[in-house]
């Protein structure tokens, strides 16, 4: 391989990874802000999930619209626009005073944020080939991770700094305005655009056979749902794990706070081994590993629901395992969409699959919150997030009985 075209690849890997760094504080900074929220605006925990569903509804359509959009226009524009609205969403919402007019807000800011992850991946996608797809994918991913860990490490600061709830929607996504700008200045879409070289350019494929393809692959469809019972038990940790935490001590407890850092740490470390284990250890059957890291995922779920709260030594070590064990399989499920559909359907497969992803979480929030204010004790989640990872196993272990071919890459 060209070294020129090795250093361009790298970089465009490293800059797409720089700008998701910071996505997530305009999307996971809610978790953190919702115990305040509640409390001064009155909203029951209910209608906190509600607001939460609200924009992982956003999310899942806009998927669904701009993972297609991303095989067709640029991904360098579309990521970009869509940080600079979310921005402007978040910052309007800290001005708020209305459940009513977060509820709108909210769901506004996932439909911007869905922007970014489906064309940032068919970037990735136009740069790196089948045999390395599954290490790319895995570090983009270990990016998203890192974007909690930020968001949650500016969150705890914030918080014990004394800002209110508000200051979490107007100060973090300052660093997402940094990383987007810096990616609208470096990143191309393709290597055509910054190395010169001629590829052979692809058929166009119109929207409507874009999503027909896509329906039409048994397989990818199975892989779907499971990643949707996948992404509700992600987001019933992202959201609840902090308010479980954030008790009524939790000023005199400071610790707890940190142990819920520890939750998106194992995250991000679990999509880069997870994605390079794909490749190696796994030797490309990312259906095993999915099924390896749910299975796991299930019992660490459990183990969390036994252990007591106030032991935080082994609070952390569990929250890092489940970080690591739910949030790692993602790495493989994204490329599923270029193994099963071929390159030129990227963008629209992991759109469609992060719409079924967040589509079942979104209706995982308000069944969590309710969850909690019936039976008053927000450690009920886990039972649930355990029961949810072993259908994903179940799920995705269905496709290997599939005697479906899968579609070679374009």
């Amino acid at each position: 391989m060209d070294k020129k075209f090795r250093v361009q690849q790298w970089k465009m890997l490293l800059i797409t990874m720089f700008c998701y760094l910071f996505f997530y504080t305009g999307r996971h900074n809610f978790g953190w802000a919702a115990k305040g929220m509640a409390a001064e605006l009155r909203i029951p925990y209910t209608g906190i999930g509600w607001i939460s569903f609200s924009m992982l509804m956003g999310y899942s359509i806009g998927q669904l619209i701009n993972g297609n959009l991303a095989d067709r226009f640029s991904a360098r524009l579309m990521v970009t626009v869509g940080a600079y609205l979310s921005i402007i969403t978040n910052v309007a919402i800290s001005f708020a005073n209305s459940g009513t007019l977060i509820m709108v807000l909210w769901a506004l800011n996932g439909y911007f944020q869905s922007m970014a992850f489906a064309p940032g991946a068919k970037l990735i996608n136009n740069w790196w080939s089948e045999e390395e797809r599954g290490k790319a994918f895995g570090f983009y991913t270990m990016a998203a991770g890192l974007s909690s860990v930020v968001t949650y490490l500016l969150s705890i600061i914030l918080l014990q700094q004394g800002y209110e709830w508000r200051m979490l929607f107007r100060l973090p996504v300052l660093l997402l305005l940094i990383s987007a700008t810096a990616f609208m200045i470096i990143a191309r879409d393709k290597p055509t655009a910054a190395t010169g070289t001629q590829i052979e350019k692809q058929p166009e494929v119109s929207w409507v056979n874009r999503y027909r393809l896509v329906l039409s692959n048994k397989r990818f469809m199975v892989a779907s749902l499971g990643f949707g019972f996948e992404s509700m038990a992600r987001y019933g940790l992202i959201f609840w794990v902090p308010v479980h935490y954030l008790g009524g001590n939790w000023k005199d407890n400071p610790g707890n706070l940190w142990v819920t850092f520890l939750l998106p740490v194992g995250m991000a470390a679990g999509a880069l081994t997870f994605g390079i284990l794909s490749d190696s250890l796994f030797k490309k059957d990312r259906i095993k590993a999915i099924i390896f890291g749910m299975s796991v995922s299930a019992v660490i779920a459990i183990l969390i629901y036994i252990a007591p709260v106030h032991n935080l030594l082994l609070g952390g070590v569990l929250m890092l395992l489940a970080g690591f064990f739910v949030y790692g399989p993602q790495a493989c499920f994204f490329p599923l969409s270029p193994d099963f559909l071929g390159s030129s359907l990227t963008g629209t497969g992991i759109g469609f699959m992060n719409m079924i992803a967040y589509l079942f979480a979104a209706f995982g929030e308000p069944l969590l919150g309710f969850a909690i204010d019936t039976t008053g004790n927000t450690n009920s989640i886990f039972i649930v997030i355990a029961v949810l990872c072993l259908l994903s196993a179940c799920s995705v272990g269905a496709v290997k009985y599939m005697k479906l071919p899968t579609v070679k890459t374009v």
